[in-house]
């Protein structure tokens, strides 16, 4: 988590504050349309620019159609009151989150691939910084998307644009199942439940075979559209999938996913 601008006026702060549970827009629960944003609030200087962390450079930038499934992780108690890259309170009660490249302070509509859980969450902070993770989550933002307990969970990211100048969190209707982006990772053949690790997908079955064999004896070699994906798994909850992935990663595969079997 990067920490952003301290010097704030205590008004400006005080007021956020004071007022970002009463101003969300569109909010209640059961809605089923995302906030119209009327006043947007102007990007915050400095937010935009390149930005280094752990050997890796970010570029933040406009991306209207910035649409993408992942793994989503939240944060709470650590973090709770610290200024977020907006200059913004970090209040975890809050629908908030935080995201590596998109315009801050923005809005994006999250929903849990595993219930169909919606939300509208205002993006003011930078990261997370974990690889296979594509957004930080308030606690209040995981509560509502029934993400607290297990940790991380497989969501869609979907960006809608600028935030209002205070608040712009909102619950929506749940549905059933959020389509996913056609770049989105399908799960295996008869998987059946739980969540799997794909190390890589290769032409020739052979090399799909011997990598398998290096993996352990989870691993396994699915076929789909002329294609040998390696799967290692499965796993019953996402934390335990997301060590195997990175453990994966570490013997060479940098490639390696995480995709539901659900």
């Amino acid at each position: 988590m990067r920490v952003g601008q301290w010097i704030r006026s205590g008004l400006v702060l005080g007021l956020f504050s004071l007022l970002a549970a009463c101003s969300t827009l569109g909010g209640g629960r059961g809605g089923g349309a995302a906030p119209v944003v009327r006043d947007p609030a102007p990007i915050v200087s400095g937010t935009m620019r390149p930005y280094q962390v752990r050997g890796r450079w970010y570029t933040p930038k406009e991306q209207p159609d910035y649409d993408e499934v992942g793994l989503a992780s939240w944060y709470g108690d650590a973090f709770n009151g610290r200024p977020t890259s907006t200059g913004e309170r970090f209040d975890m009660r809050q629908l908030t989150a935080a995201h590596k490249t998109l315009p801050l302070p923005g809005l994006v509509e999250v929903t849990n691939l595993e219930n169909g859980r919606r939300i509208v969450v205002r993006v003011n902070d930078r990261g997370p910084f974990v690889d296979g993770r594509i957004i930080d989550l308030s606690r209040g933002a995981a509560q509502e998307l029934d993400l607290l307990r297990q940790g991380v969970g497989r969501v869609r990211v979907r960006y809608l644009g600028r935030a209002p100048r205070l608040g712009g969190g909102a619950v929506l209707r749940a549905e059933a199942a959020a389509p996913a982006p056609s770049t989105s990772v399908e799960a295996p053949v008869g998987a059946g439940g739980g969540f799997w690790v794909q190390a890589g997908a290769f032409r020739d079955q052979n090399s799909a075979r011997r990598i398998a064999r290096r993996l352990g004896e989870r691993a396994t070699v699915d076929e789909t559209g002329g294609l040998y994906r390696v799967l290692v798994g499965p796993w019953g909850d996402a934390n335990a999938a997301e060590t195997a992935r990175q453990a994966v990663v570490a013997r060479g595969y940098a490639d390696a996913l995480l995709i539901s079997g659900g």
